[in-house]
């Protein structure tokens, strides 16, 4: 296998829990298919160290070569810029996976090291704010059903022209779509044609404009996820006029200020850059963690960075941050008609 690094030496010798076990392997086994002859970028960090020692021995148990990187040695947390001795490893690596709790205002760092996969095409699982409990659940997912379904719905939202969505606790948007942008699939199979999170589970594009309210009685993603967990006691609704957000409400004051805050920070940090649906059939609820949550079967959408290397939109942002509703009614309109996807948060295009 070659030689490996002083902390993947170290991080082979940890002890972790082995109910870890399954879900590292189909995390290296079945969504990044690492072979031996391969070479891998691990980045974790201090609160994630079990699970990447998880990780760890999946990658032993395949044989490939492995460098792992242990972010509170290389800088100070938050990161300002990702280390360079982990985008350094990243040049000669066929694959990376990114087990981090992430903090405040890293974004920009978690981007530099998406340019270096974007640009060398690698396969990368960005398993951000990743969690036992997640490890446990999510990463357990039959993920051959999740990839079945995630292609029927792919095969549907790319020949449609709007999706309407309603829920039980207020939201009503439509969604016109821009047929010059892509859908992606990201079902948990990572391909080196769009990395992917892990737990997988979604399809998603940069809409045309979205329009409505988005009731948010799930979750709200990037630092705010962990500061104020699930919200079904006190939702955050969002007013979206022209695809931007004119105005957002919640009784929880502080998550409403957060908020307001985080879509402030550039000028297309309001603007909806993602349109997502979640499609992880194996994921039963919402748990207060985006990483799992976005997958959760309904639609999610991201204020910020559309992701335009891979949907083909031509704006950028600086922040990117999802919410999640739940319980989902959603019709797709096509040119000769409209088909319902889903009821009360059930596909009804599954086998």
């Amino acid at each position: 296998m070659g030689l490996m690094n002083e902390q993947a030496m170290r991080l082979k010798t940890l002890e972790f829990p082995q109910e870890f076990c399954p879900g590292a392997q189909q995390a290296v086994e079945t969504c990044l298919r690492v072979e031996s002859s391969e070479k891998v970028t691990l980045i974790f960090d201090r609160i994630t160290e079990p699970i990447a020692a998880s990780l760890a021995q999946a990658l032993e148990r395949v044989g490939c070569r492995w460098n792992a990187f242990l972010l509170e040695e290389l800088a100070e947390r938050p990161l300002q810029e990702m280390p360079s001795a982990v985008l350094a490893d990243m040049e000669s690596s066929d694959v990376s996976i990114f087990a981090v709790t992430v903090q405040r205002n890293e974004l920009k760092s978690r981007m530099q090291m998406t340019d270096v996969v974007n640009r060398r095409r690698m396969r990368h699982a960005h398993m951000v704010n990743i969690t036992p409990e997640i490890m446990c659940q999510g990463m357990r997912a039959d993920y051959a059903r999740v990839d079945r379904l995630s292609q029927r719905v792919m095969d549907r939202v790319t020949r449609a022209r709007r999706i309407r969505a309603t829920t039980p606790a207020g939201t009503a948007i439509t969604a016109d779509l821009n047929p010059d942008y892509r859908w992606l699939k990201t079902s948990g199979i990572i391909s080196r044609d769009k990395w992917g999170n892990l737990p997988g589970g979604e399809c998603f594009t940069t809409p045309g404009e979205v329009n409505g309210r988005f009731v948010v009685d799930g979750v709200v993603g990037d630092w705010l996820c962990a500061r104020y967990g699930l919200l079904a006691d006190a939702p955050l609704t969002i007013e979206i006029a022209g695809n931007r957000v004119v105005d957002c409400s919640s009784a929880n004051k502080a998550l409403e200020a957060d908020f307001r805050a985080y879509i402030a920070t550039d000028e297309n940090s309001n603007r909806v850059g993602e349109f997502a649906i979640g499609t992880n059939v194996g994921v039963e609820r919402v748990i207060g963690n985006i990483l799992q949550d976005e997958k959760f079967p309904g639609i999610h959408i991201a204020f910020g960075n559309p992701y335009g290397e891979h949907t083909g939109a031509a704006w950028r942002s600086g922040t990117h941050i999802d919410v999640v509703g739940l319980k989902f009614d959603i019709w797709l309109e096509y040119q000769a008609g409209e088909e319902q996807i889903m009821r009360d948060g059930r596909f009804l295009i599954e086998d």
